[in-house]
């Protein structure tokens, strides 16, 4: 399915590409670089077949767009890769079993200094 959606994108793309390079402009810019007056289909060009090719491979662009960053948000967010952080543990571990402990007791004679 990925793959699918990757070559229609990629297709889409260079249909895109080619279909606005064809088309011819609006007599502005292109006659200052040398666009004269000649078009690739004819006096009469190619005017609203080449405008609704590229409305129909824009629209093709946007949805695979669309759908792969729909998909991109749904595996980022997805419960089953939680992320775990092991954090140490910090209490004391237990004595073994059988053995009390006691708080330390000073030794006799000993007083403590006040």
């Amino acid at each position: 399915m990925n793959s699918l959606m990757i070559t229609i994108h990629v297709i889409a793309c260079v249909t895109l590409v080619v279909l606005v390079l064809l088309q011819s402009g609006k007599e502005g810019m292109g006659i200052i670089f040398g666009g004269g007056g000649g078009s690739v289909f004819g006096s009469t060009g190619a005017g609203n077949l080449l405008s609704k090719l590229t409305a129909g491979a824009a629209t093709v662009f946007f949805l695979t767009s669309m759908i792969f960053t729909y998909v991109s948000t749904q595996k980022h967010t997805s419960p089953k890769e939680s992320i775990v952080i092991d954090m140490p543990v910090t209490q004391t571990p237990a004595a073994p079993a059988g053995v009390t402990t006691a708080p330390a007791e000073e030794p006799a004679g000993q007083e403590k200094n006040q």
